[in-house]
């Protein structure tokens, strides 16, 4: 969570959203939303939900009363008042939607944990005893009281905002014709116009209240927006449903009778940079450093220049070669149904280039005199992409669930996976790469190739399951991972590139958003089977990790 050290122009509302983007991943992937989404959720867990923000309205509307009194701006007053009589309405047009389907909300006054710590803290929020926790003192005056108004919005919003994205995501995926889903009514009153005004209502008048307060109180605005979110969330992923859902993932399929083998690529989909070029450019300042008569290491600009000169030249050939051998490919006739077999005869005309090109850099020599304690150093350093090291991270600590985890790659060297990835000397996850040549921790250039090709990853990815377990996940996101991504149980693509998307015309593949997928997945589930099937010619997209930890691993709270 990053300070709010420069005010955003479109209003800190909209910032502090931004910035919960992975939480409102973690919000649709839970199983209460992957099944009202489906049309499938059981109509007392429904119930039991809407009785729950039906408690969370009585508070919210405590909490503006209380906003209002502080207010000491009439027209501040004005709209606090209208925004509090809109959520007494929204009170009663649940209760009326409700009868409306011949349904009874649940009687009595028992709320779930999860929501008596949210209608809390929202409550100590207004109250001012939160404030006073964080800013001894501070209330003394009727001035600083007015800060709690701001306060207790920035706890109220991200429950509206959220269930706003939520409903609207929801939306997307209902086919257009299912007037038949049980919650349609439901989805749309919360994903229509007046509810998008209230939640705009409640974000402007925050970007309002906000304008006068220091830095400090701005971070302490941020502070109490991000745990409200965490705690809407929280909400959503402990919601009691009856029925089975297929997510998360490892819950469904992690167990001693079902494992999961998790298989990524890495080179950008686990890395924000390419590892080749890391190595080369490691390789190339260190053999370009000379040690002077004071004894300390100097670059030499002459060797640097011809080293780099060598790199450019080579990686430029490879980056030809690969994109003629595409071009190639694409003149072949369009598929009419996806071939798995005349695809992997296709790509093995990557073979070759691929070889090939890793032979030229052996013979280069831009490669020697690699020290291993370099390559430990930027392994260590490397930049990952946003969440994907947490998401391992946390298969690693599920000591008591069938999950493996295995890294595929191009990458000519093992160890600088392992050391990016290295958490004292678990290696984990399981490493498949080639390797660099030592000589008494001194690369000699050459590549011990043992993963060159899509055809040589997939034959390692074939391994791996057969000793694994049961359901297999792939993930990537370029075309040297199509091949394992099609044969898993399930592929996933990272922001699939451009000449992936090219094949899948040709070839007969499509391309699905993870969630719309798992709906349909979800409608068709039948008790006791298994919705997932390899060779299905379907790959699943995603924007971030963020959705793959969601949908594998469930909740992060």
């Amino acid at each position: 969570m990053g300070g709010l050290a420069i005010r955003d122009e479109a209003g800190i509302a909209k910032s502090l959203w931004a910035k919960s983007t992975n939480e409102s991943v973690f919000a649709i992937y839970t199983p209460y939303i992957l099944s009202l989404a489906s049309g499938k959720l059981d109509s007392g867990s429904f119930l039991h939900c809407i009785s729950q923000d039906l408690r969370f309205l009585q508070a919210s509307a405590e909490a503006l009363e209380m906003a209002e009194e502080c207010s000491d701006d009439d027209d501040d007053k004005t709209v606090i008042c209208k925004i509090r009589k809109r959520v007494l309405k929204k009170m009663t047009m649940f209760r009326s939607i409700v009868q409306e389907w011949g349904f009874e909300l649940p009687t009595g006054n028992i709320s779930d944990r999860a929501m008596i710590k949210y209608t809390d803290f929202l409550l100590a929020t207004a109250s001012g005893k939160a404030v006073g926790e964080r800013f001894p003192g501070k209330l003394a005056t009727p001035f600083e009281k007015t800060k709690l108004s701001a306060y207790a919005l920035a706890a109220m919003a991200p429950s509206m905002r959220l269930q706003s994205f939520l409903s609207k995501e929801i939306q997307a995926v209902l086919e257009p014709d299912e007037n038949i889903h049980l919650y349609k009514k439901w989805i749309d009153s919360l994903s229509s116009q007046k509810y998008e005004a209230s939640a705009s209502q409640i974000e402007e008048l925050l970007d309002k209240l906000t304008v006068c307060l220091t830095g400090e109180e701005l971070q302490f605005v941020e502070t109490i927006y991000h745990k409200a979110m965490k705690l809407q969330v929280d909400f959503y992923s402990t919601q009691p449903i009856i029925q089975n859902t297929i997510v998360p993932l490892y819950r469904f399929h992690g167990t001693e009778e079902h494992n999961v083998v998790i298989c990524s690529g890495f080179d950008l989909t686990c890395s924000a940079v390419d590892s080749c070029a890391l190595l080369a450019d490691i390789a190339i300042i260190k053999s370009s450093k000379t040690v002077n008569s004071n004894g300390y290491e100097s670059l030499s600009d002459g060797t640097l220049l011809d080293n780099r000169d060598v790199w450019s030249s080579l990686h430029g050939q490879y980056v030809r070669e690969y994109e003629q051998c595409i071009d190639s490919i694409m003149l072949n006739e369009r598929a009419m149904e996806f071939n798995f077999e005349s695809l992997c005869r296709t790509l093995g005309e990557l073979s070759d280039l691929e070889k090939a090109g890793n032979l030229r850099v052996c013979r280069s020599g831009v490669l020697k005199g690699l020290h291993m304690d370099d390559i430990k150093w930027a392994g260590e350093h490397l930049v990952f992409q946003d969440g994907c090291v947490e998401f391992f991270r946390e298969i690693e600590k599920m000591k008591d669930v069938a999950v493996d985890a295995h890294i595929l790659s191009y990458c000519w060297s093992g160890d600088l996976i392992r050391s990016a990835f290295s958490n004292g000397d678990s290696g984990f996850p399981d490493v498949h790469s080639n390797e660099l040549v030592f000589e008494e921790s001194i690369s000699s250039g050459e590549i011990l190739k043992k993963v060159q090709c899509p055809i040589e990853k997939l034959q390692t990815f074939d391994e791996i399951c057969k000793k694994g377990g049961k359901l297999s996940v792939y993930i990537g996101g370029s075309v040297e991972d199509l091949l394992c991504l099609l044969k898993a149980d399930i592929g996933i693509v990272i922001s699939p590139s451009a000449n992936l998307k090219r094949l899948g015309g040709l070839f007969g593949f499509s391309f699905v958003p993870l969630f719309s997928g798992l709906v349909k997945k979800q409608r068709e589930f039948i008790e006791g089977g298994c919705p997932w099937k390899g060779l299905s010619g379907t790959l699943y997209t995603v924007s971030s990790w963020a959705e793959i930890h969601a949908f594998i691993l469930g909740c992060m709270i």
